[in-house]
């Protein structure tokens, strides 16, 4: 998954605002105890973040 097509899910999923502030600060033990922005400086892949992000609110299947 390229960052852009994560962002759009995220924009969707959250709102464009919303998404932004939920990357930044909330801290997810599903990314091993960081935020979404910390999970992608570590290394993580968009798809495996954005999986993570699924799960932790649970993002209906047809939005996955």
């Amino acid at each position: 998954m390229r960052l852009t097509i994560f962002w759009e899910r995220m924009a969707e999923h959250f709102g464009a605002v919303y998404a932004e502030s939920f990357a930044r600060d909330h801290v997810m033990s599903e990314l091993g105890g960081r935020t979404v922005y910390g999970a992608l400086e570590a290394g993580w892949e968009a798809k495996d973040v954005w999986r993570a992000v699924c799960a932790a609110v649970d993002v209906p299947a047809d939005n996955r």
